[in-house]
């Protein structure tokens, strides 16, 4: 929003004055980040029974209405760190849509804009449901949580209660595995002893599976035993993974799928890639797939597939290539935007399986999910995921498994500080998909495409893309930008890393030119400087450091 928008913004606010969607905070110097968490949730919740798309906390202005300025949350990176610590701790992954600043009245005020709660799905904050009562946060009582949950009751095919289903008919392995991913998504918040304390029912309602006890379609999905698949019929509820090439060969996996999308990623030969770097002379090896985004394609599957169509889920192995098939058009939004991290989903085809493999930590529920695959591909010098929308009602998914233009694979190798948006351009180039006039004169000014009209191509010449010699692309350090994205994706999959866990992952990607105690001083130096950012914590000892996402 530019500042004459914000401006009329906050006259139009002042005017309305303090509402369930709208709190008003002096925050002079700062503002508690719990607190903030607080109203996230409190305002997400009532946008939503509001029918408003969003809800705003605005910092600067007192309860006189008195514009007092701030100097709460002062850099792009205090931001950036509040919208994180927001969307790691509500417990639905949701967080500010944007944080604005503007000068209103000679004084400094800052906005936060809450997107609404998504149709069907409360927001807790830490675990617990936050709402408004007049000026003040309140929980959210049980006929407001109700109303939300029941939004899209009648139309979600996943929430329906199934008549005459028991947890007799559940499988018992999938229950001690949903256990642990509930319990590692709210280690943080549960204990894990408590959580073991449950019996099945407990658990399972704990983890929004059931509905008032009843064994849901979203249950039997997850979590139902391979006999019970005649309680879903004539919906075949199956996942189909095939094989084509020079051999064939194809496999059904039925009912549980919390358990059976592992066991179908495992049938994927996943072989070692070995890639040249640019005047190097030791090859770099990587997987062909990056198992993280197998599940992950697998995972949205299930989320988002239209059951009503009775049709499977279809896994297709080429040589050089995955193909994921579900039916249901793609439900909100555009890829791009996802990839780029510019949308936050705003509905779900099914809001009760989502919310319930959210609890499972197997997906989450903004949409995060795409950006991490087109990361894990750029991170691994790979063509990048591409999603073929043409089909009416029908998403069809393909992860690249194979070098298809060696110059924008090495051009990855050397160029780790292109922005997300570049690559995503350069990938159509390679691919020769077209792309937007603003992006190939940016393309073309970097140096990075030459040629014309349908010759277009990424630039093979590394040393003009790189302004060095040939022969110091070996050794030159890559930026501390990529580092951090490693070290941050790593903690992200694993909750935290020993200092020499994070030794291991950086080793390999170290400038030659560093003997071992100039490595090790250069992550030191790194990890100092991730901490004073906000970025990490050390939740060990100085002596023993444990580093955790902040």
């Amino acid at each position: 929003m530019t500042p004459a928008e914000l401006t009329a913004l906050l006259d139009q606010l002042i005017a309305g004055w303090e509402n369930e969607v709208v709190e008003f905070k002096t925050a002079s110097n700062q503002y508690s980040a719990d607190k903030t968490g607080e109203y996230v949730s409190a305002i997400a919740n009532e946008a939503n029974l509001r029918g408003t798309s969003a809800g705003w906390l605005v910092f600067g202005i007192d309860n006189g209405r008195n514009v007092v300025g701030t100097a709460h949350l002062p850099t792009a990176q205090s931001r950036q760190s509040l919208k994180h610590h927001i969307q790691q701790s509500i417990d639905q992954g949701l967080t500010l849509r944007e944080i604005y600043e503007v000068e209103y009245h000679g004084k400094r005020v800052v906005l936060a804009e809450i997107p609404a709660a998504p149709a069907g799905i409360p927001i807790s904050w830490k675990g617990d449901f936050r709402a408004r009562a007049g000026e003040s946060l309140a929980p959210l009582s049980l006929d407001k949580l109700d109303q939300i949950r029941n939004q899209t009751i009648g139309t979600d095919w996943t929430a329906v209660v199934v008549e005459g289903a028991t947890i007799a008919h559940l499988d018992q392995s999938a229950i001690v595995r949903a256990r642990q991913g509930f319990t590692d998504r709210h280690a943080t918040r549960i204990p894990a002893t408590e959580i073991a304390t449950w019996d099945d029912a407990t658990f399972l309602a704990r983890a929004r599976l059931t509905r008032d006890g009843g064994i849901t379609r979203a249950t039997l999905l997850l979590l139902g035993a391979d006999t019970s698949t005649h309680l879903l019929s004539p919906h075949p509820a199956q996942l189909t993974w095939k094989l084509v090439g020079q051999e064939s060969a194809y496999e059904h996996f039925r009912l549980p799928f919390l358990l059976n999308a592992t066991e179908l990623a495992n049938r994927i030969r996943n072989v070692q890639l070995r890639l040249l770097p640019p005047n190097e002379l030791i090859y770099r090896e990587i997987s062909k797939y990056d198992e993280r985004s197998i599940l992950e394609a697998l995972y949205n599957c299930i989320a988002h597939q239209d059951y009503t169509k009775d049709s499977r889920v279809i896994v297709t192995e080429h040589v050089d290539r995955l193909i994921f098939e579900s039916v249901g058009e793609f439900y909100d939004g555009t890829p791009d935007a996802y990839a780029l991290e510019d949308r936050t989903p705003r509905k779900y085809r099914n809001p009760f399986l989502v919310e319930a493999m959210t609890e499972l930590n197997l997906i989450d529920q903004m949409g995060y999910g795409i950006h991490r695959m087109v990361q894990d591909q750029v991170r691994r010098f790979l063509p990048l995921p591409d999603y073929d929308l043409s089909q009416p009602d029908e998403v069809k998914l393909t992860i690249p498994g194979a070098v298809i233009d060696e110059a924008y694979s090495r051009l990855l190798m050397v160029r780790t500080d292109l922005p997300l948006e570049d690559v995503l351009a350069l990938d159509r180039v390679q691919k020769h998909l077209p792309i937007t006039g603003v992006a190939s004169a940016r393309l073309r000014k970097s140096k990075l495409i030459e040629g014309r009209g349908h010759a277009v191509h990424v630039n093979a010449d590394i040393a003009a893309l790189t302004g060095t010699k040939a022969d110091y692309i070996r050794t030159r350090a890559q930026d501390d930008a990529h580092y951090a994205r490693l070290v941050v994706d790593y903690l992200k999959q694993y909750g935290g890393a020993s200092r020499r866990e994070i030794d291991d992952l950086l080793s390999k990607y170290l400038p030659d030119a560093l003997d071992a105690k100039q490595q090790r001083s250069k992550v030191t130096n790194l990890l100092s400087k991730m901490r004073r950012d906000g970025k990490i914590r050390n939740a060990g000892t100085q002596q023993k450091p444990r580093w955790e996402l902040v």
